[in-house]
């Protein structure tokens, strides 16, 4: 197995070497190379890092090349709950905080199924919340909700707090299941948040 911070790439510039000519060879540069297509050996885990607000380190030093970030974003896989870097000839062990991409920005559209929301994330991919990238939501540390939106494969975003207030701003009542709940409509789906009355006691 290769060391920590090393890989059968030689390291972090190997593996934008080898980034740069999957992405390459993918349509003529054009789409997401298909990560879910390659199963190269495993070569280790690199001391990468995505924490919780978005940041990539490498090292433990912030990468602050926002197109090299965009990059690497595009060869990300996870498998088993665990995130890799993979190119069609290796796959390389990253940590990530909590989710790998945060959702800042949102756009609500008015479509023929009703209302759309699409969101921006960090490495400016636009994602439509629908039936295939839907919203989640789970207990946050200070009692609240954190809202995570599925932006492919087993990849998700989470949302931004700010964001997340606009949700609750938009969000209505609705019945599912039989059961009063509070959540929002994109897409032609309900995403339905908490219980509509432990809503309207918490207000």
């Amino acid at each position: 197995m290769a060391k920590q911070g090393q890989t059968g790439a030689q390291g972090l510039e190997g593996l934008t070497v080898a980034a740069r000519e999957a992405a390459n060879a993918t349509s003529a540069g054009k789409g997401l190379p298909p990560v879910h297509l390659w199963n190269p050996p495993f070569c280790g885990d690199l001391d990468m890092r995505i924490a919780g607000d978005g940041t990539w380190f490498y090292m433990g030093t912030p990468i602050g090349r926002p197109a090299l970030v965009r990059l690497f974003s595009t060869i990300l896989k996870r498998e088993d709950g665990k995130h890799f870097l993979v190119t069609p000839v290796e796959k390389v062990g990253i940590r990530v905080d909590d989710a790998p991409f945060l959702a800042v920005e949102m756009q609500n559209e008015a479509g023929d199924r009703g209302r759309l929301l699409r969101f921006r994330t960090n490495v400016d991919d636009w994602v439509p919340c629908d039936s295939a990238h839907r919203l989640r939501f789970e207990p946050a540390a200070d009692g609240g909700l954190a809202p995570y939106l599925h932006v492919r494969a087993d990849l998700w975003a989470k949302v931004t707090r700010a964001l997340y207030y606009d949700l609750v701003d938009m969000g209505e009542e609705r019945v599912v299941d039989g059961q009063p709940m509070f959540g929002i409509e994109s897409g032609g789906e309900f995403f339905a948040m908490a219980d509509a009355q432990q809503v309207r006691d918490a207000v």
